[in-house]
């Protein structure tokens, strides 16, 4: 009985001995660290020229979620069919390669631009097309190649440990972010700076790539069809032919739309609404992040080998009453340094929620689609999260004009009410925690 749990223990803590694992969880944290850097970079800049040029709403941030979104929704079904043609591992490697070229690509914005100039901003929303277009590709691959390196019952840890590092990657990339971006306008120094850095990190994650050994090909000889640009005809029927797997697909869909409202509303609350710099707006948004890779750590403990619906919905009304508290909190009559203690715990309890709810998604969705099936399966995956995340941008742009005060308010008062939009979300996400009724589901 004692070998027999032994060799069972050894076999389920096989992938920390594997230099893929590391190479991978390496890999996945400075791309998201990069990304996270240069978008937060581009929509506080967003946030500026809003103020700069004394806009009521704020159209910016909404037009770069739109054109961030965008690529994933043309390109991840294609992205999808390449990770089963060729090694996902090939495709991991090239699309690091990628990202260090689209790093130039913004470092030669800025420095050809002035800032405030409709130039650059124009400039750097093709770079962040560019970057969308490289995370498309490299998104069906990297998720799709854990199942392949990894036993299927070490999946939620390996997913806990790699989307821990990620939103790990997501609190230093927003907070370095927005203390480099103040730090770097203070001094007169260039921005350029900062995008200079994002090269480096480019080309080390480059290098950890190639630790991720490489994989059989799924389906060799697979053909490119019109189907492939989006959902192909064999994902439609297996979609079709399971609910379960539809059901969770589509609230992975909710997930990913609220993420996409919420982050460019963090930054109008803390630098419209509650007049912080760009420092503390960052810092929001970065313990955001450190709740969710908290949460994604708490979910794999949990969750052991087994996709535990129960904790999505139990966490759905976490998030539900985190956002609501968030709506209220700048009318509790606290200090603006209070409404940022306040903001900065709902925020870290929304993050830990949101960490314990994606994780038995993420899991599901890799898991079940049978070994052929699963780069296109993450790729429509990928397809339908953009699709919701390109609907965000326009809801968050509804609400940026919905949310503002007319100029007839009180003289020095906040015109901006844009933590509203919180209890929007609060209402949206409230369905799955009183409705979703999935068994929980073992993993061989």
């Amino acid at each position: 009985m004692t070998e027999t749990t032994e060799t069972g223990s050894a076999a389920t803590d096989a992938y920390r001995r594997d230099r893929s694992f590391w190479g991978m969880t390496a890999t996945q944290f400075l791309g998201a660290f990069n990304d996270n850097v240069f978008k937060q970079l581009i929509l506080l800049l967003c946030v500026d020229y809003k103020l700069h040029h004394e806009l009521a709403s704020d159209p910016y941030q909404s037009t770069a979620q739109a054109l961030f979104a965008l690529p994933f929704v043309l390109f991840s079904g294609v992205a999808g069919w390449l990770a089963d043609r060729i090694s996902k591992q090939t495709v991991v490697v090239w699309a690091k390669v990628a990202e260090i070229v689209v790093m130039l690509a913004g470092m030669a914005a800025f420095l050809s631009a002035e800032v405030y100039s409709d130039t650059l901003i124009t400039l750097l929303f093709c770079v962040l097309c560019l970057m969308s277009l490289q995370s498309a590709f490299f998104g069906p691959s990297k998720y799709g190649i854990l199942p392949e390196l990894f036993a299927k019952h070490d999946l939620p840890a390996v997913n806990g440990m790699i989307q821990m590092t990620t939103f790990l990657a997501i609190i230093f990339g927003m907070a370095v972010c927005g203390a480099a971006k103040q730090w770097l306008t203070e001094s007169g120094i260039g921005l350029w700076v900062l995008s200079a850095g994002c090269v480096g990190v480019a080309v080390i994650g480059t290098g950890t790539s190639l630790f991720v050994r490489r994989t059989p090909v799924a389906q060799p000889g697979l053909r490119l069809t019109p189907a492939s640009f989006g959902v192909d005809k064999n994902t439609w029927r297996m979609l079709k032919a399971d609910r379960v797997l539809r059901t969770v697909l589509l609230v992975s869909c909710l997930f990913w739309f609220l993420g996409g409202v919420l982050v460019p509303v963090v930054n109008d609350f803390g630098k419209s609404q509650m007049g912080y710099q760009d420092r503390m707006t960052s810092l929001l948004a970065a313990l955001l992040g450190l709740g969710i890779a908290a949460g994604c750590i708490l979910s794999a403990q949990i969750s052991r080998a087994s996709v535990r619906f129960g904790l999505v919905r139990k966490a759905a009304g976490g998030i539900c009453v985190s956002l609501l508290g968030l709506s209220l909190l700048p009318w509790s009559g606290l200090s603006a340094d209070g409404v940022a203690a306040g903001a900065g715990v709902l925020l870290v309890l929304l993050g830990v929620c949101s960490g314990v709810f994606v994780i038995p998604l993420q899991v599901f969705l890799q898991a079940r689609p049978p070994a052929e099936e699963k780069g296109r399966m993450i790729g429509t995956m990928n397809l339908l999260n953009w699709t919701a995340m390109l609907f965000s941008a326009a809801v968050y742009k509804v609400c940026s004009s919905l949310f503002t005060l007319s100029p007839a308010v009180e003289e020095g008062a906040p015109r901006s009410v844009i933590s509203w939009t919180f209890a929007v979300m609060a209402v949206l996400i409230l369905p799955v925690g009183l409705l979703l009724r999935l068994e929980d589901e073992p993993l061989p």
